[in-house]
C-alpha cells in the first residue's frame, strides 16, 4: 500500500510523509498556519465576532452572488483529495461543482451538486455509505480519494437569481502519487422524457485506460406499475452491439431484488449500505407532488469494472404492459458516472441548460 495515498483500518497505524492541509473559507489556500487569520471587518460572521476578534470564528462561510462562480480550492501537487464536505441550500440542481486537474481546460468532474453527493431531488435524504454520505441537516460529504500530481482547481458555479450561502471544507494531503495513480471523474446526465424504446446511456465517449466505479441515478416514473425491470450493460474495450457485462434487471444491478419492496407493508423500502442503496423514495402527497421518484447508488468499490480503451455503459427502462409484456418507459431519468481513467479526458457532452436541469 503507497503511505500517503488511500488510508484504512488495515493501514492507518503506519507512518507517513504526507502533509495534512484543509481549505476552507477560514483558510482559502490550505497552507500551513495559514486558518482564522480573517479581520473582522472582512468576514462574513464578522458582526457576531465582533468582540471577540480576530482568531475567532470570523469567516466560516461564502457568498457566491447570482449567477456566479466561486473557486473554492486551487491546489499546488502532488497530492490527494481525501474529503470533502459542503452544505448546500437553495436549488441543487443549479450549483454546479467543476473540478479540473493539472491544468487541464475542461473538467473531469461537472455535476449538480445534489446529484453529486447522492442526493439528485433537491429534497434532504440520508445516505450512509463509504464514498458518500449525506447527514442531518445538509451535510454532503464525499469521501473518493482524488489523487492529482501538479495541481487542482474546484469551482462552483450558482445559476440561480440567488445569492448562495455555502460553509464547505477540502481535506487533502501532499504527498508523491503513483506512476499508476488514475484521476477522477464524474458525470451528469439526464433525459426527460426518455423517448420510446430509446435506452437510456449513463456514460459514453469515454477513451483511456481506467475502471469504472459508480453510479447515482434518478428515476421518476411517468407510468403506473413497476418501472425497474430494464438490464445495465457496460461496453468495454471495442464492444458495438452486445455488451461484455449485462445485469439482469435495474434493482439486481442496485443490489435490491424484487422491486425493492417489502413484502409485509407491500411499500417500496428504502436503504442504504456501504456499497450500494435506495436511501430515497418520493411518493406522491395526493395534491402537487404527484410522480413517484427514486434515489439509488451502486459503488464499485471491491469491484471495480476496469477498461483499456473505451467504456459505454447504459440502462434500460422497462416496466410491464398487458399480456405479460414489456413496457418500454418514457421516464425521468438523470445520472452521475463516476470513474478514475488517464488523462487528457475527453470533453463531456454540454451539461443541459437551466430549464432541461429543472425538477419539474
Amino acid at each position: 500500500m503507497f503511505r500517503g495515498i488511500g488510508t484504512n483500518m488495515g493501514n492507518l497505524f503506519l507512518a507517513s510523509n504526507a502533509k495534512t492541509r484543509s481549505v476552507s473559507p477560514e483558510n482559502f489556500t490550505g497552507e500551513k498556519g495559514g486558518g482564522a487569520r480573517c479581520e473582522p471587518a472582512d468576514g462574513t460572521a464578522g458582526g457576531p465576532a465582533r468582540e471577540l476578534g480576530k482568531g475567532w470564528k470570523v469567516n466560516p462561510f461564502i457568498h457566491i452572488e447570482a449567477h456566479g462562480t466561486f473557486t473554492l480550492a486551487e491546489i499546488d501537487g502532488p497530492g490527494c483529495i481525501s474529503h470533502i464536505w459542503l452544505t448546500p441550500v437553495g436549488s441543487l440542481r443549479h450549483l454546479i461543482l467543476r473540478i479540473y486537474w493539472d491544468g487541464q481546460e475542461i473538467p473531469s468532474v461537472e455535476c449538480p451538486i445534489g446529484d453529486f453527493f447522492a442526493c439528485g431531488w433537491g429534497v434532504y435524504a440520508p445516505v450512509n455509505s463509504l464514498a458518500v454520505c449525506v447527514n442531518p441537516g445538509s451535510a454532503f460529504n464525499c469521501y473518493w480519494q482524488m489523487p492529482f500530481r501538479k495541481g487542482c482547481r474546484i469551482t462552483l458555479e450558482n445559476r440561480t437569481d440567488e445569492v448562495s450561502t455555502i460553509y464547505y471544507q477540502i481535506d487533502y494531503c501532499l504527498t508523491e502519487v503513483p506512476e499508476d495513480a488514475l484521476y477522477f471523474h464524474a458525470q451528469f446526465r439526464r433525459v426527460n422524457p426518455l423517448p420510446y424504446r430509446e435506452v437510456y446511456t449513463i456514460l459514453d465517449g469515454v477513451r483511456g485506460k481506467g475502471q469504472y466505479v459508480g453510479v447515482y441515478l434518478c428515476w421518476g416514473s411517468n407510468n403506473n406499475g413497476w418501472w425497474g425491470e430494464g438490464e445495465v450493460k457496460f461496453y468495454l474495450d471495442g464492444d458495438h452491439a452486445y455488451p461484455t457485462i449485462c445485469s439482469t434487471g435495474t434493482e439486481d444491478y442496485f443490489c435490491g431484488s424484487y422491486n425493492f419492496e417489502n413484502k409485509a407493508t407491500h411499500q417500496y423500502e428504502e436503504f442504504s449500505t456501504a456499497y450500494a442503496g435506495l436511501p430515497q423514495v418520493i411518493r406522491p402527497d395526493g395534491l402537487y407532488n404527484s410522480q413517484t421518484r427514486f434515489g439509488m447508488y451502486r459503488w464499485h468499490i471491491t469491484d471495480p469494472i476496469r477498461f483499456e480503451t473505451d467504456l459505454r455503459v447504459t440502462v434500460q427502462a422497462l416496466g410491464w404492459r398487458s399480456g405479460g409484456r414489456y413496457l418500454p418507459l418514457q421516464d425521468d431519468i438523470s445520472s452521475v458516472a463516476y470513474w478514475y481513467q488517464t488523462l487528457p479526458a475527453e470533453k463531456f457532452p454540454p451539461l443541459p441548460d437551466d430549464d432541461a436541469l429543472e425538477i419539474i
